[in-house]
C-alpha cells in the first residue's frame, strides 16, 4: 500500500513543501529512502525502526520505500523522521491516512519521543500559504510555530500520542498563539558612560539612520563600552522585523526555548579569529553566519585590523546588498544581512599614536602598515568615522549623571518614524537604505550646501560612494532636528564624520 502525506523542508530561511510517499510491498526486507537524502535523512531508517517497535507497533517485515518529492531537491536534517513514520504506519493501516490539510515535521528518538528541530517557524509560515490548516510539530517547537498564524499547531510529545490522535482515541489540543510579554531591554545604559559627548552624538545619529560607524581611539578610551550600549538606543522593532529575525535564529538553531519570538535587536561581537564561513555563513549545508544573526541589529567588530583581510573583504557585498548569497554544489541559498556595522580600532599597533603622553614608538610606516590592514573599499562603505579621545581626569571623577538611553531612544524613534512615513511607498526602513532615486528626491541641497559639498569633494578627495554616504548621514541629522530640508550645519556635521578616513589616505 502507498501513503502520501505532506511535510516541509528548508531552503535558506524559506520553507518549501515536501511530499513524503511511503510504500510497503512484498519482497526481501529492506528500507530505502530516495529523493536526494543526506546522511541525516538516511539514518532516519534506524530511528524509525526503533521508534515503531518501542511505541507498541509491529514493525513490517517487508520492503519499505520512502520517496521525498520533489526528488531533485536535496533533503537534509532530521525533520522528516515523523512524516516518514506516519507514512509507514498509515501504509500498514495502523493509523488512518492523514487528511490533505495536515502536515508533519519532527525528529524521533529511539523510544518514540518527538524531539525539536530547527526552522519550524519558516516552515509553518510556508505551510499556511500552501493551504495547510493543521500542522503537527514537536511540543518544544509549538510556541514558535504558532507565530505563523492561519494554521492550527498541534504539539506532539511522542509517537503513541500522535497515533492516538490520528485514530480518534484521544485528541491533542492545538497550541495557543504565543504572545510576547512586556519588553525589558537588557542592554547596558548610556547613563553609565562619563563624558564622550561627541561619540554619543555620533552613535545617536548612527542609530537614527541605521548607519555604519567606525570608532578610532587609544586603548581604554571607551570604544567597546560605547558600542555595547548602542542596542539600548536602537529603535523598537516592527512585527515584520521581529518575525524576520526570529526566522533566522530558528534556522540557525539559536532560538531561546523560553522566547520563541525575538523582540530585541541583536548584538553580535565575533572574535577576530572568526572564519569567513563563520562570519558570512557557509558549510556543506549552508548555515547563517554572524552577519545574518545580526540582522536588524548590530555587528560589532572590535580591534578591526586584527581580523583577516580576506575575512573583512567578504563583507563588502553584503553591506551593499543587505543579503548574502551562498553557493554550493547542492544549491544556492540566500540569507538576509541588513545590519549596522560598528567597528573599533586603535590608531596604531601599540594603540598610542598621536597621544599627548608620547607613549607611542611606532614609525609612520608602521602606522601605515597597521591601518592598511583595513581595505579602502571597506572603509568607503562605512558612513561615519569618529575619534574617541581619552577622558580628562575631571570628567572621569565626575559624579554627574549622564543622559539615559531611554531618553536618547525617544529621539531615535521620532527620527525613524519620520523615515517610515517618508519611505512607506518605497519599501525602505531607514536613511541608510536610500538609493539614487531617493537621494535625488529627499537630499536636495541649496546653494550654500552645494558650495560646501563642492569644497569638501575637491579638498578631501571624496569618491562617489562617499558623497552618497555623506548625503544619507546629513539627511538623518536633519531628521533628528525635525527639519524638512538638509541645512549647512547638517551637511557640515556629516562631512566631519568622513575626515579621519581621508587623512589616513
Amino acid at each position: 500500500m502507498i501513503c502520501s502525506l505532506r511535510s516541509f523542508g528548508l531552503e535558506g530561511i524559506r520553507g518549501y513543501e515536501v511530499s513524503v510517499e511511503a510504500d510497503i510491498s512484498q519482497g526481501l526486507p529492506a528500507f530505502d529512502v530516495v529523493g536526494l537524502p543526506d546522511m541525516a535523512v538516511r539514518e532516519a531508517r534506524e530511528r524509525i525502526r526503533a521508534a515503531i517497535k518501542n511505541s507498541g507497533f509491529k514493525y513490517p517485515v517487508s520492503r519499505i520505500t520512502i520517496n521525498l518529492a520533489p526528488a531533485g531537491t536535496k533533503k537534509s536534517g532530521t525533520l522528516y523522521d515523523v512524516p516518514m513514520l506516519v507514512g509507514i504506519l498509515a501504509a500498514m493501516r495502523a493509523v488512518p491516512k492523514p487528511e490533505e490539510d495536515c502536515a508533519f515535521v519532527g525528529e524521533l528518538s529511539l523510544d518514540g519521543q518527538v524531539r525539536p528541530v530547527n526552522g519550524v517557524l519558516p516552515m509553518a509560515m510556508s505551510a499556511a500559504s500552501c493551504g495547510i490548516r493543521r500542522m503537527f510539530v514537536p511540543a518544544e517547537n509549538a510556541a514558535e510555530a504558532s507565530l505563523a498564524g492561519n494554521v492550527s499547531v498541534y504539539p506532539v510529545k511522542n509517537v503513541q500520542q500522535l497515533a492516538a490522535h490520528l485514530r480518534g482515541e484521544s485528541f491533542i489540543e492545538p497550541a495557543p498563539r504565543w504572545e510576547a510579554g512586556l519588553i525589558r531591554r537588557s542592554s547596558p545604559d548610556f547613563s553609565d558612560v562619563k563624558g564622550q559627548d561627541t561619540a554619543k552624538r555620533a552613535l545617536e545619529i548612527a542609530a537614527a539612520g541605521g548607519h555604519n560607524i567606525l570608532m578610532v581611539g587609544p586603548p581604554g578610551s571607551g570604544k567597546s563600552m560605547l558600542a555595547r550600549r548602542l542596542p539600548s538606543i536602537l529603535p523598537d522593532m516592527s512585527r515584520e522585523e521581529e518575525l524576520e529575525l526570529t526566522t533566522v535564529y530558528s534556522v540557525a538553531g539559536k532560538l531561546p526555548k523560553d522566547q520563541p519570538l525575538l523582540t530585541e535587536r541583536p548584538f553580535r561581537s565575533p572574535h577576530h579569529t572568526v572564519s569567513m564561513a563563520g562570519l558570512v555563513g557557509g558549510g556543506s549545508n549552508p548555515r547563517p553566519g554572524e552577519i545574518s544573526l545580526a540582522h536588524h541589529g548590530v555587528l560589532f567588530l572590535d580591534e578591526l585590523p586584527e581580523f583577516g583581510g580576506d575575512t573583512l573583504d567578504v563583507l563588502r557585498q553584503p553591506l551593499e546588498e543587505r543579503q548574502v548569497t551562498i553557493s554550493r554544489v547542492s544549491g544556492t541559498v540566500e540569507y538576509p544581512s541588513n545590519f549596522m556595522l560598528v567597528c573599533a580600532m586603535n590608531p596604531c599597533k601599540c594603540g598610542w599614536y598621536g597621544h599627548p603622553s608620547g607613549k607611542c614608538r611606532c614609525s609612520r610606516s608602521a602606522v601605515d602598515r597597521y591601518l592598511s590592514r583595513v581595505s579602502g573599499p571597506l572603509l568607503d562603505r562605512i558612513d561615519m568615522i569618529i575619534e574617541v579621545q581619552d577622558l580628562p581626569f575631571d570628567e572621569l571623577r565626575s559624579t554627574a549623571s549622564a543622559e539615559r538611553s531611554s531618553d536618547i531612544r525617544v529621539r531615535v524613534n521620532a527620527a525613524r518614524e519620520i523615515q517610515r512615513r517618508r519611505y512607506r511607498e518605497e519599501g525602505l526602513r531607514c536613511n541608510s537604505e536610500m538609493q539614487q532615486k531617493q537621494l535625488r528626491a529627499y537630499c536636495l541641497l541649496d546653494d550654500g550646501c552645494t558650495e560646501l559639498m563642492r569644497q569638501a569633494f575637491d579638498s578631501l578627495g571624496l569618491t562617489a560612494r562617499s558623497y552618497d554616504r555623506i548625503l544619507r548621514v546629513a539627511r538623518t541629522i536633519a531628521d533628528l532636528d525635525g527639519a524638512e530640508f538638509i541645512g549647512v550645519l547638517h551637511l557640515a556635521e556629516a562631512i566631519r564624520y568622513r575626515t579621519f578616513q581621508l587623512e589616513r589616505n
